[in-house]
């Protein structure tokens, strides 16, 4: 066998390696690639009970109910909407109208949420940057 062909050989089998390394990876993480669903594509998505997703979506205004620590919400994509019961302490962003992104279960069309992540806007600064900027 000539050089040459021992080295095409050779790239060939590194590439099909490769490309079976990344398929496989593909397949794997097929949907743990999204970071998160809406509610109108979790409505779609056919669901294993306990199966967990993450759901991003605007907190609906009106929407939040307290009883001591649970908490009853609703979580929107200005299409669908999914209620959504979570029991624990809120992040102090939280509040009705801004972006949340909450982990846990759907099971009987409620969304019980084990953490839950609020988002903040784009412009966000701290306090120490703002009032120097300010003066």
């Amino acid at each position: 066998m000539t050089p040459k062909k021992k080295r095409f050989y050779l790239l060939f089998s590194a590439f099909t390696f490769f490309c079976f390394v990344i398929g496989i990876i593909l397949i794997v993480l097929q949907d743990n690639i999204l970071f998160f669903y809406t509610p109108s594509e979790i409505l779609q998505k056919n669901l294993k009970e306990n199966e967990k997703v993450r759901l991003g979506g605007l907190v609906e205004e009106n929407s939040v109910e307290r009883n001591n620590i649970k908490i009853n919400f609703v979580i929107t994509d200005l299409k669908k909407n999914i209620k959504v019961s979570y029991e624990g302490i809120l992040p102090d962003l939280f509040r009705e109208g801004q972006g949340v992104i909450v982990k846990g279960f759907l099971k009987n069309n409620i969304f019980t949420a084990t953490e839950v992540l609020a988002k903040h806007d784009e412009n966000y600064m701290p306090p120490e940057i703002k009032k120097k900027l300010e003066n």
